[in-house]
C-alpha cells in the first residue's frame, strides 16, 4: 500500500512545482551580492572556503531562508553549484527567490586547505579526508552561518557523498537543521562504484578530464549522449573545475586531485552492508531527489535510503527523467531546480 502513496506524493509535487516555477521564473530577478570567506575548521592549520550569494536588498535572514550546499567525492562546490550555465547557476537560482545561500568546500577540495599529504606522492599515505572529517568541516560551516545570521537552524543540501555528510550531520544535530535535501544519495550497494577500483588506495587520486566525461556519460544510451549536455557546458565546467587545482592542472596532462577518504569509506561501509549513519535518526522534513540514468548511485540506492527515513515529519521522493548523477548541469536541470525549490518554499505541514 505504501508505493501508491509515494507515487501520489511525487505526482502532486511535480504538478505543483510547474505552477510555482512558472510564476517565480517569470518574475524579475533581483540583484545579487556575493561574499567569500575563509573560516577555521575544527583542526589547527585547516581552513575552509565558504561562498555566499543573496539578494542585495535582503535584510532579514529567517531560518527557513538559509541554505548550505556541499559537494560530492570528486569535484568542489563552487563549480558544482555556482557555475553559470545559460546565464544562471543553481546557487543563484535559489538566491533569486529570496534565499541566503552558501556553499562550502571541505578540506582537500576547491579553495579549502589541501592537507600536506596532497603535496606528496599519493602512495606515501593512506586515504585522507574520511567522512568523519568531512562531517566536522560541514559542522564548522553550519556554526559559522548560524552565528553570522543569528539563526538556530538552516537548510542543508548535499550531492552524492555530500548527502552522507548532510544526512549524518542532521541525524546528530536535528536541532540545527530546518530541512534536508539529499540529491543522488549514497546508500548500501552490491554493485561496483565508479570510483577507486578495487586496488590499494593512496592518499588521493588524480582524474584527467577525459575520465570525467566518460564517468559522466556512463550508462547513457549512445543515441542520447549527444543531446544530454548542452553545447559548451561540459567544457566550461571541466575547465573551471580543473583550474581550482593549481598543482594538478599544471601537469603535462592536467588532472584534478581528489582525496580518497570517501572511496575508502564506501568500501568500509556502503559496499560492506554497513550504513555510515542511521537515516531513522533524521527528524526534519527531507527530500530525496534522483535522476534515472545515475550510474554512480542508481535509483535503488535512493529508494533504499528513502525507506529508512522513518521519523521525518514528512518526506518526498522525486525522480528526474533523462538525467545522470550530474543532472544539475544537463538539459533537464531546471526540473531538478524547481523540485528542490518547491520543497524549500513549501509551508510547514500542520
Amino acid at each position: 500500500m505504501k508505493t501508491p502513496l509515494v507515487l501520489t506524493a511525487i505526482l502532486v509535487a511535480s504538478v505543483a512545482s510547474v505552477s510555482a516555477a512558472r510564476a517565480a521564473d517569470s518574475a524579475p530577478a533581483p540583484a545579487l551580492v556575493m561574499e567569500e570567506f575563509t573560516i577555521p575548521s575544527a583542526d589547527p592549520g585547516i581552513e575552509l572556503y565558504v561562498r555566499n550569494k543573496r539578494p542585495k536588498d535582503m535584510k532579514k535572514f529567517p531560518d527557513n531562508r538559509i541554505v548550505l550546499f556541499v559537494h560530492g567525492s570528486t569535484y568542489p562546490a563552487e563549480t558544482s553549484f555556482d557555475l553559470q550555465l545559460d546565464g544562471i547557476s543553481w546557487m543563484e537560482y535559489i538566491a533569486q527567490r529570496g534565499y541566503d545561500v552558501y556553499l562550502v568546500d571541505v578540506r582537500g577540495y576547491g579553495q579549502s586547505t589541501r592537507p600536506p599529504e596532497m603535496s606528496q606522492p599519493a602512495d606515501q599515505s593512506p586515504p585522507i579526508v574520511t567522512t568523519d572529517i568531512a562531517v566536522k568541516d560541514v559542522g564548522a560551516a553550519v556554526d559559522f552561518i548560524r552565528k553570522r545570521r543569528g539563526a538556530s537552524k538552516i537548510n542543508l543540501l548535499g550531492w552524492s557523498w555530500g548527502t552522507t555528510m548532510m544526512g549524518a550531520y542532521t541525524a546528530a544535530h536535528p536541532d540545527r537543521v530546518n530541512r534536508l535535501v539529499l540529491y543522488a544519495p549514497q546508500w548500501l550497494r552490491d554493485t561496483a562504484t565508479l570510483l577507486g577500483g578495487d586496488g590499494k588506495l593512496g592518499a588521493y587520486r588524480t582524474v584527467p578530464k577525459s575520465a570525467a566525461k566518460e564517468r559522466w556519460l556512463k550508462g547513457v544510451a549512445a543515441d542520447q549522449q549527444a543531446t544530454l549536455i548542452p553545447a559548451g557546458w561540459f567544457e566550461k565546467w571541466v575547465d573551471a573545475t580543473w583550474a581550482t587545482d593549481h598543482i594538478g592542472s599544471a601537469q603535462t596532462i592536467p588532472v584534478l586531485r581528489a582525496p580518497n577518504g570517501t572511496v575508502q569509506d564506501t568500501r568500509d561501509f556502503w559496499s560492506a552492508g554497513k550504513p555510515y549513519y542511521d537515516p531513522g535518526k533524521v527528524t526534519v522534513p527531507t527530500l530525496v531527489v534522483h535522476a534515472e540514468w545515475d550510474a554512480d548511485n542508481p535509483t535503488i540506492l535512493a529508494a533504499g535510503i528513502y525507506a529508512q527515513l522513518k521519523h521525518t515529519p514528512w518526506k518526498r521522493f522525486v525522480e528526474i527523467g533523462e538525467g545522470t548523477h550530474t543532472v544539475m548541469m544537463e538539459k533537464n536541470r531546471m526540473q531538478l531546480f524547481r523540485e528542490v525549490q518547491l520543497f524549500l518554499d513549501e509551508p510547514a505541514l500542520r
